[in-house]
């Protein structure tokens, strides 16, 4: 199935290689950061625009599919969770206008796990009500990168929208996980930079040690969370786009290598580097994980090539299923009919 889509909140490319890899052409996209553009230049061959406040909706070609994960720091614990008092939480709205201007057959969306339960889920009742508003079927699911082929805790939520009623189900998995060893290179490989000091090696094997815990016999990456418990896992835990490189461990011996991260977020070896590794580390922790949308991509092209079901009466509401595991809130699939 041919179409095209645009590519909003791009960073460098992730969500577009997941569609191009499902035969879509780009037609259009928009990042205003400056190191994310020349990577981005680097590997598609062109430079994204600019700030999406000052693009005129009109000047964006027509598209089939508008991709975007949109800005998320907002929405998150670790970046202060203003919401819409944010102004990149506001820039959701220039989804909307894009959207209403253009009217796309369908649209694909990623954001934080936690934006469903911001302020206490009026936040994200105003995203779906926005959406519905705009005559699209919304389905919604929080989706774990664990379960798409990357050894990496991830958890996202991706809300896909269409025109017509098509019979779309969230895929529930994808293609095998890869394991660490598929992703870390062998320590000698690995610059000297990146590993710790004899000291804090010392002072974090000493902490496992007072937390009851043992350096394991299998490959894995330490984790070290607010509350400096220390976690010890045969992947990776989310990365983060300024935190990633000093709470994962490898092995309790060194940090991840920029280039570790790309290929943890499915960036193929091929993608070029061509900023700083403080940049690329950003950039990895923003980013999305290619295979993940990939899968979810082709669910949707598979419903879109079926035949719409029933229009169904209107209902202004939206379902959310929390179960109490850790204090986090789990968002399960729902439909919300335009």
């Amino acid at each position: 199935m041919k179409f095209t889509f645009i590519d909003l909140f791009a960073g460098i490319g992730g969500i577009r290689i997941a569609f191009e890899q499902n035969g879509g052409k780009c037609v259009f996209t928009s990042e205003y950061d400056e190191p994310c553009q020349k990577m981005y230049e680097a590997n598609f061959g062109e430079k994204p625009f600019g700030d999406i406040t000052k693009i005129n909706a009109d000047d964006i070609p027509d598209h089939d599919i508008l991709t975007g994960g949109f800005p998320c720091q907002a929405f998150s614990i670790i970046g202060n969770g203003l919401g819409f008092a944010d102004t990149r939480g506001t820039l959701f709205f220039d989804v909307e206008r894009i959207l209403k201007a253009k009217q796309p057959k369908a649209f694909l969306l990623e954001n934080v796990k936690r934006l469903v339960s911001h302020d206490k889920g009026r936040t994200f009742k105003v995203i779906l009500q926005t959406l519905q508003g705009l005559g699209y079927y919304v389905h919604y699911k929080i989706l774990n990168g664990l379960d798409f082929g990357v050894p990496q805790k991830r958890e996202r939520i991706i809300i896909v929208g269409f025109k017509e009623n098509y019979p779309f189900e969230f895929p529930t998995n994808g293609q095998k996980t890869k394991k660490l060893k598929d992703i870390l290179e062998p320590d000698d490989k690995i610059d000297k930079k990146h590993f710790l000091s004899e000291y804090f090696a010392k002072k974090i094997k000493a902490r496992i040690k007072e937390q009851g815990k043992k350096q394991p016999d299998f490959l894995s990456v330490w984790h070290e969370n607010k509350s400096g418990n220390i976690g010890i896992h045969p992947f990776s835990c989310a990365l983060r786009a300024n935190g990633s490189y000093n709470y994962l461990i490898v092995n309790g011996k060194r940090r991840l290598t920029p280039r570790e991260m790309l290929r943890l977020q499915g960036f193929p070896n091929s993608f070029k580097i061509v900023v700083s590794d403080t940049q690329v580390r950003k950039q990895a922790g923003n980013s999305v994980v290619i295979p993940k949308i990939q899968t979810v991509a082709m669910a949707m092209l598979q419903a879109m090539a079926q035949e719409p079901q029933p229009i169904l009466e209107q209902v202004n509401m939206f379902k959310i299923i929390s179960k109490t595991k850790n204090n986090n809130k789990v968002l399960d699939d729902s439909l919300i009919y335009a």
